[in-house]
């Protein structure tokens, strides 16, 4: 990236560029962490702006690492600012941003894994993250548990994830990834992001989506069991389902009958509607 929009910044928010705190501050991306830095201010500016509006409740942010996205929301006139950052060496690069903007970044040295994140501020909460490749799909997970917690998601996945968050039935990338978004949310693939505006660069191209919970679900199902009858399904994917299904312990033959379901079909056809209607069987 030109030094051209890292001089803007530091001309609108007083902070030194990016690079700058990194190289000062001897950043180096951990690989057991799934660090990737992004520099491009275009790019975090791009994210912020797709979080939709900012200026209520509170933003949360998994992963911050230097805080160039953290920069972003805050420019774009984001409330509060809660980032969750496990990694201490980048504590003082996000406290040098709080002292910019008094009163609205919270810092949580925490394992977002162990955050409940449901919790963290005033409502309305939504969640806006370059999530860590290594722990990116299981933070995705229980945050979609709870769609009444969050206003919306909106994230940086590797693009392969995010292609499976939004596959629709029938589709390679259709599996219990596509089934668990799209039940209770509305998930929208934004902008791709190449490899070459991280530092490092990672072997994986990314893509930013953006999930608002549903007013009520597709249809109804207990979620236990609807995770329980899609994994089964997905588990064998190329058996058909009377014979996928035997997993669970109870004969399937009934159960699909009663799902209004053909026994020889294979999960990649189901419906999210339809998976429900067999977890209601089963139930």
């Amino acid at each position: 990236m030109s030094a051209g929009p890292e001089r803007a910044a530091l001309a609108a928010d007083g902070l030194p560029p990016l690079r700058h705190v990194v190289e000062r501050d001897g950043l180096l991306a951990r690989k057991s962490l799934g660090q990737h830095f992004l520099f491009d201010l275009n790019l975090t500016g791009r994210i912020a702006a797709a979080a939709g509006e900012l200026s209520t409740g509170t933003t949360i942010e998994v992963g911050p690492g230097p805080g160039g996205l953290t920069r972003a929301l805050l420019a774009h006139g984001a409330r509060a600012v809660v980032a969750v950052e496990r990694d201490r060496r980048f504590l003082p690069a996000l406290e040098e941003i709080a002292g910019r903007y008094p009163g609205r970044l919270s810092v949580l040295e925490a394992d977002a894994l162990e955050v409940d994140a449901h919790a963290l501020g005033d409502p309305p909460r939504r969640i806006v993250a370059n999530l860590p490749y290594n722990v990116g799909t299981k933070l995705l997970l229980g945050w979609l548990a709870r769609p009444a917690a969050f206003e919306s998601v909106t994230v940086m996945l590797q693009k392969e994830v995010v292609e499976r968050i939004v596959a629709p039935p029938a589709s390679e990338a259709y599996g219990r990834l596509a089934v668990a978004a799209q039940w209770r949310w509305t998930p929208r693939r934004l902008f791709d992001v190449p490899a070459t505006a991280f530092v490092p660069p990672p072997r994986v191209a990314s893509a930013v989506v953006r999930l608002v919970p549903r007013e009520a679900p597709l249809a109804p199902a207990e979620p236990d069991m609807l995770e329980r009858v899609v994994a089964a399904a997905f588990g064998q994917r190329r058996k058909m389902l009377r014979s996928a299904l035997r997993s669970l312990g109870q004969d399937p033959v009934p159960r699909l009958a009663a799902a209004g379901l053909d026994g020889d079909r294979r999960a990649e056809t189901l419906s999210i509607e339809e998976f429900c209607a067999l977890a209601r069987a089963y139930s």
